[in-house]
C-alpha cells in the first residue's frame, strides 16, 4: 500500500536482517538510524512507521523513545522485531521463529492500514467537529477472546483482565460462537489443545475476512506462523509478560474499531454515538415519542428494556452497550443514557418478546469480566410494553419506576 512517509529503521546491532525483506518489498524509502538519533529522526523526516531491532538494544532509551512516538498525531506505528523482554504499551512485537519475514511485511501493512484510517477521521472532523475522537486510551474498551483450559489459564486471565476486558472460552466451540456475537479485539490461545485443533482454528480465522485481522497470539511454538494472519504473533513466557507483549497488537486493533465508529458517526452527521454504535441520546429522545405516537395510531406494539449497570463500573456499561448495539434487532433501536444505563425500544414486541430478547441479550454480557473484582458486570433488567393510555413520557417514567422497585 502507499505510505506516508519513510520507513525509519532504528538499529543498535548493524543493518538488520529485516531490512532486506523491506528491500524485496520495494517499500521506499528506508531511513536506517542509530538509537541515539532515532528520536531527532522521527521529529525531521515525519515517518510513516518505525521498526526497531531490539538486537542489543538499551530498553530504557527505547522506552523514551516509545513515549514520544505515541504522542504523535496521526497514529504512528511502532515495530519491535525479536523482543527479549516486556514491551512499551505502544510497541508492537514481531519475532520471526522461522527466520522469515514475510509476516512483518503485512503486520506493517496493516499497521499503515489504521494509520491511514486515522489520517482520514481527523480530516473529517476538522471538517465536522460534530463529532469527536476520544482521547481515552483504547485499551480501556478493548475485549480480548481467552480460549485454553489448564493450570496456567487463571493466571493468564488475571494477567490480561488487568489490562482489558476478558471472555473466557474453555473450547473453540464456545469461542466461535463468541466471536459471532460479540466485537473482539483480539484472541490468545493458552494451553490444552493439539497442534491440530489450533491449526484448525487459525485457518477458519484467516478464511474469514470478519477475523483475518485480528490478534491471534500463540502462547507455545508447537505452529510455524505460516497463515494469513497479519497480526499472528508467539509469545512464550511467563502470564505477566504474554499480557504486556500482546498488549501493543489488542491495543492497535481496539484503536482501529474506535475509528471505524467514528468515521461512522461522522457520516451520520452526529446521529450515531461514536463510543457505543448506538443512537446519540438527543437523537432516541427525538425519536422515541414519534416511535410511541406512530404505535399508538396503527395499533401496534411497541415495548422498552433498560438495562443498568453498577455505577463504578463504566467498563461494564460501555461493553454491555455495544453487545446491545451489535446483536440488537434492526427495527430496534436504543441510546446509552447519561446515568450508563442503556434504554432500547423494541418494535413490534409485546412483553413477552420483549422478555425474551433482553434475556438473550443478557446472556452475553455475563460472559465478560469487565476488569474489577467483585463488582457485578451483568446488568439488572426493567421490562415495559406500551399501553393505550400511555405516552413516551409516562412509559419511561414506568421503566424508570419499576427498576427503582426492583432495586429497593
Amino acid at each position: 500500500m502507499s505510505q506516508q512517509g519513510p520507513l525509519l529503521v532504528v538499529s543498535c546491532a548493524g543493518r538488520p536482517s529485516f531490512a532486506t525483506a523491506l528491500d524485496e518489498a520495494q517499500l521506499f524509502p528506508v531511513i536506517e538510524i542509530g538509537l541515539a538519533d532515532a528520536a531527532k529522526a522521527v521529529a525531521q523526516v515525519q515517518p510513516s512507521a518505525v521498526l526497531a531491532d531490539m538486537r542489543g538494544i538499551d530498553y530504557a532509551a527505547f522506552e523514551a523513545l516509545a513515549k514520544l512516538i505515541a504522542a504523535r498525531k496521526p497514529y504512528l506505528p511502532l515495530i519491535a522485531v525479536e523482543p527479549d523482554s516486556p514491551l512499551p504499551d505502544n510497541a508492537i512485537p514481531f519475532s520471526s521463529h522461522d527466520g522469515k519475514f514475510d509476516r512483518l511485511i503485512a503486520r506493517l501493512n496493516a499497521a499503515l492500514r489504521v494509520r491511514s484510517l486515522h489520517m482520514t477521521v481527523l480530516r473529517r472532523l476538522s471538517e465536522d467537529p460534530i463529532t469527536r475522537l476520544p482521547e481515552t486510551d483504547p485499551a480501556r474498551e478493548a475485549t480480548v477472546l481467552l480460549i485454553g483450559r489448564g493450570g496456567a489459564y487463571p493466571a493468564l486471565s488475571v494477567a490480561l483482565g488487568e489490562h482489558l476486558g476478558v471472555v473466557g472460552a474453555f473450547s473453540i466451540e464456545a469461542a466461535a460462537n463468541h466471536l459471532n456475537t460479540r466485537d473482539i479485539d483480539g484472541i490468545v490461545v493458552g494451553e490444552g489443545f493439539s497442534p491440530r485443533v489450533v491449526h484448525a482454528l487459525l485457518i477458519v480465522l484467516s478464511e474469514d475476512t470478519r477475523f483475518r485481522k485480528l490478534p491471534v497470539v500463540l502462547t507455545t511454538s508447537d505452529l510455524a506462523p505460516s497463515y494469513e494472519l497479519p497480526n499472528l504473533e508467539i509469545i512464550m513466557g511467563e502470564p505477566a509478560t504474554i499480557a504486556a507483549n500482546a498488549l501493543p497488537l489488542i491495543r492497535q486493533h481496539a484503536f482501529e474499531a474506535r475509528l471505524g465508529r467514528t468515521l461512522r458517526a461522522a457520516d451520520a452527521e452526529g446521529l450515531l454515538d461514536p463510543q457505543t454504535g448506538l443512537l446519540s441520546q438527543a437523537t432516541f429522545d427525538r425519536d422515541f415519542p414519534n416511535a410511541v405516537r406512530q404505535t399508538l395510531a396503527d395499533g401496534g406494539s411497541l415495548s422498552v428494556a433498560r438495562f443498568s449497570f453498577a455505577a463504578d463500573n463504566p467498563r461494564a456499561q460501555l461493553d454491555g452497550a455495544r453487545i446491545i448495539s451489535r446483536l440488537m434487532r434492526q427495527t430496534d433501536f436504543g441510546a446509552m443514557q447519561s446515568d450508563g444505563s442503556v434504554i432500547v425500544a423494541f418494535a413490534n414486541a409485546d412483553l413477552r418478546n420483549a422478555h425474551g430478547i433482553a434475556r438473550r441479550l443478557t446472556a452475553v454480557m455475563r460472559h465478560t469480566d469487565s476488569g474489577k473484582r467483585g463488582v457485578r458486570s451483568e446488568p439488572s433488567v426493567t421490562v415495559a410494553s406500551l399501553s393505550p393510555q400511555d405516552s413516551a413520557k409516562s412509559l419511561l417514567a414506568r421503566l424508570t419506576s419499576d427498576a427503582q422497585r426492583a432495586a429497593s
